[in-house]
């Protein structure tokens, strides 16, 4: 289901009971004006009218709002962007520790090649993963 505007919203459930601008208008005790506003989304109903709203039309003020709809693909995104970038990150990291540990003496072979072996890693999975969706 494509998510709406709130104005778009208001226009088709109008249209679907059969009401015009007016009729709604008198309904809501706003003027026909306020109505044809709310649906060219040039204004939106008081948020104290949205209840009242909801009732005229015989659905939930949740369904108004599009609010099942939007939860109902249970928000799901493609994080995957930022996977990589939280992944090159982690890349330059470990090569900026490792240099600044190294001038300071600080750093001992192994922990160094540790702390490499993990920031190729880092980026040997984003190319992977870069050329597999290729």
């Amino acid at each position: 289901m494509e998510k709406k505007t709130l104005g778009i919203m208001i226009a088709s459930l109008r249209k679907e009971q059969g009401l015009t601008q007016l009729e709604l208008a008198e309904k809501m005790g706003v003027t026909d004006k306020a109505v044809s506003k709310w649906e060219r989304d040039l204004s939106c109903p008081d948020v104290n009218t949205i209840p009242k709203l909801a009732e005229v039309f015989g659905i939930s003020v949740d369904e108004l709002m599009q609010v099942k709809a939007a939860s109902l693909d249970g928000g799901k995104k493609d994080i995957t962007p930022m996977i990589h970038m939280i992944m090159k990150a982690v890349a330059l990291a470990m090569g900026v520790g490792v240099v600044v540990l190294s001038v300071l003496k600080e750093l001992d072979v192994n922990s160094g090649f540790g702390m490499l072996g993990i920031g190729l890693s880092c980026l040997a999975m984003t190319a992977f993963a870069k050329k597999e969706k290729e």
